[in-house]
This record gives C-alpha cells, sequence and structure tokens, in this order.
C-alpha cells in the first residue's frame, strides 16, 4: 500500500511538472470511475486498475481491448470501468490522468488511449512534458489550461483518494482486472472471456 507520504509526492511531482514548461474493487460504483458499455447495473461490470505507465497495461490496451471492446462494450454486453492506478513514473502518470480528466468525460478514455500508444515515444527518449502536453492540446486543451490542469490541488487530492480505494480493494500492481469484484489473473480475451460469458 502507499503510504500517505508518496502520494504527496506524487502530487508534488505533478505540479513541478507543469511548472516547467468510496468505492472498493467490487461491482459497486466508486467515487470517479470512468465507464463505457452498459449501463450501471450491468449484469457484469469489468475493471480494470491501470496507469498510463505501465508498459504491461500499455501491451493490454494495444493487444487485448481493441477485441475485447468489440466483443463486450460497443454491444453494451459488459459496463467497463477503468480506474487509476499511478505507477513509476508517477509524476507523468498522475499528470496524464488529470489531463485525461479535464478533457472531459467524452474524450477521457480516447486521451488514455493516447497516453498508453505514447509509451513509446518516451522510451526513446521524447519529453515526458512534451508528449503530455501534445496529447492535451490534441484533446483540445490549450498549454495555459494544461498548466491549470496538471496543477489542480483539488483533483490531485480526489487521484489520491482514488489511490487509497485501488488499494483497499487489494490492488498492489497494474493492470489488475476484476469481474464482478473477482480478481482474474489471466487478462487475455480468453482468460477474461471465461469469467464473464456465464455470466451473461
Amino acid at each position: 500500500m502507499m503510504k500517505r507520504s508518496t502520494i504527496v509526492g506524487m502530487a508534488v511531482m505533478a505540479l513541478i511538472l507543469s511548472a516547467c514548461g468510496q468505492g472498493g474493487g467490487g461491482k459497486a460504483a466508486a467515487e470517479g470511475d470512468m465507464a463505457i458499455g452498459a449501463a450501471e447495473g450491468a449484469k457484469v461490470t469489468v475493471v480494470e486498475y491501470a496507469s498510463t505507465t505501465c508498459a504491461g497495461c500499455a501491451a493490454w490496451n494495444e493487444q487485448v481491448w481493441p477485441d475485447f471492446k468489440a466483443k463486450y462494450v460497443d454491444n453494451q454486453k459488459v459496463r467497463f470501468v477503468f480506474r487509476e492506478f499511478p505507477t513509476p513514473p508517477q509524476d507523468v502518470a498522475v499528470a496524464g490522468f488529470l489531463i485525461a480528466r479535464c478533457a472531459g468525460e467524452d474524450k477521457y478514455f480516447e486521451v488514455i488511449d493516447h497516453l498508453m500508444r505514447s509509451q513509446a515515444d518516451m522510451h526513446s527518449g521524447a519529453a515526458p512534458r512534451d508528449v503530455l502536453l501534445r496529447t492535451a492540446q490534441a484533446a483540445g486543451l490549450s498549454e495555459a489550461e494544461f498548466k491549470t490542469c496538471t496543477s489542480d490541488k483539488a483533483a490531485i487530492a480526489a487521484l489520491e483518494q482514488r489511490i487509497r480505494q485501488a488499494s483497499a480493494a487489494g490492488v498492489t500492481g497494474t493492470p489488475t482486472f476484476m469481474v464482478n469484484g473477482q480478481i482474474v489473473n489471466d487478462k487475455s480475451l480468453s482468460g477474461l472471456s471465461a469469467h464473464i460469458d456465464p455470466l451473461l
């Protein structure tokens, strides 16, 4: 579990970055949930705890998410919930999540997808701030709005609370998937389907 000092440190790093240029793991909704697909109360709710700086999350986003989305989300069979759980470099992940929320609910998943796909750019030497700013601008935010967004103390405090909720639900790493509150270790489409299909 992350200590408060670590989380506060993440928030401070998010502030520095910008200056440079109640729920749980179950089927019930948690404060701040971002969801697509079926409406709340659906037979099946799949929760992904992920980070925009997690290589495994980016791989799942690229290799599994398109087929998962087509099979379960686009046709409203499953409610898919994305919950934020920043991983190193945490300052970059925190800033990314703040940008996604500032972009608005209608663009949230688009921004998350863009950030996942941008990991390769950062690994090849692109400055994280440049990647984050480019992502924010693609979502319609100005540089001034980007700076305001990534230094919003209330938004950082809300993210801190969501991290505590995830830790309380037993999340220790990313990506972590839960189907109706049960952790599923096999993150492949077939592995997730084996837990989802009997519930539909």
